[in-house]
């Protein structure tokens, strides 16, 4: 064997050996999710089916009674769990060049949980993000490869923000749960209200904007932070503007949308969102 076919030998070897760390250093991330999943369905199995009735939204502001019938949720089951699956583009800041990424998450009603994973790849290096949420609890791990973790986050701070960030979930993409009893509400004119969500010792609170054809398209709060180069979390108003509602298996919801921040410096679309898939009501993780 020549000297040059050596090294070129040695090369496809390494390559090949670092592909293979990266894709087993991801996999934790991704078993953790599933064992996660696994455990709220084991704790909140799919349970009797009851029907959504007008009669139980009647307590709402008008423009949310109308989101509802818009969405078609009346005289349907009512939601106990959720599967969502979207392909994104993500911006580490204002001026990057998008990530592209896809994710799948999974959100329940009983005792609100949410778990969501994305994978996502930058210059050939392999991301996975993984946020949890439940028991009243938050954390979040972003692992680059198989080397290390860039962002292991587990506290108040961030429960609040997860909090937030399950009641848009709420909102955008489960509208027969708004009649949980955790959820009150405040009228704000002809096409807003204002939407308040206490789970434990936390309550947060959005403004919900809609259309004249009851389509929600926008929701804000500023209860939500910002994770910072740093590590560390930036309290900041954060704004959902969603449209192209779609009809997905029965339910009208919408199929794009934007996450933003809103920094008295200026706006900063950190993540744009293309909903692929959405099922309620399922009864075990899928493979």
């Amino acid at each position: 064997m020549s000297l040059s076919t050596f090294k070129q030998s040695k090369t496809i070897l390494f390559s090949c050996s670092m592909s293979l760390i990266f894709l087993l250093g991801c996999n934790p991330v991704q078993n953790s999710f599933f064992l996660r999943v696994d455990k709220e369905f084991s704790t909140q199995p799919y349970g009797t089916v009851t029907i959504l009735r007008e009669a139980e939204i009647q307590h709402m502001p008008s423009p949310v009674r109308k989101y509802l019938k818009y969405t078609g949720v009346i005289g349907k089951n009512k939601v106990q769990n959720v599967r969502i699956v979207f392909d994104e583009l993500m911006y580490k800041n204002p001026e990057a060049k998008p990530m592209v990424s896809s994710s799948e998450q999974y959100n329940f009603f009983l005792h609100p949980a949410r778990h969501f994973y994305m994978k996502a790849s930058m210059m050939g290096i392999p991301f996975r993000v993984l946020h949890s949420y439940s028991e009243e609890k938050a954390t979040m791990l972003v692992r680059v490869a198989s080397l290390f973790n860039a962002v292991d986050l587990d506290n108040e701070e961030l429960t609040m923000a997860e909090t937030v960030t399950v009641l848009n979930d709420l909102c955008l993409f489960a509208p027969a749960a708004l009649i949980d009893r955790r959820i009150s509400w405040e009228a704000n004119g002809p096409l807003s209200a204002k939407v308040f969500f206490k789970n434990g010792k936390y309550r947060v609170s959005a403004v919900l904007i809609f259309n004249e054809l009851g389509e929600l398209v926008e929701f804000i709060s500023d209860d939500r932070s910002a994770l910072q180069d740093d590590g560390s979390l930036r309290k900041a108003r954060w704004s959902t503007p969603v449209k192209d509602y779609k009809e997905l298996n029965g339910i009208k919801v919408p199929t794009y949308g934007e996450a933003i921040w809103k920094y008295p410096e200026g706006d900063y679309t950190y993540g744009k969102f293309f909903l692929k898939n959405i099922e309620y009501n399922v009864k075990n993780r899928y493979p």
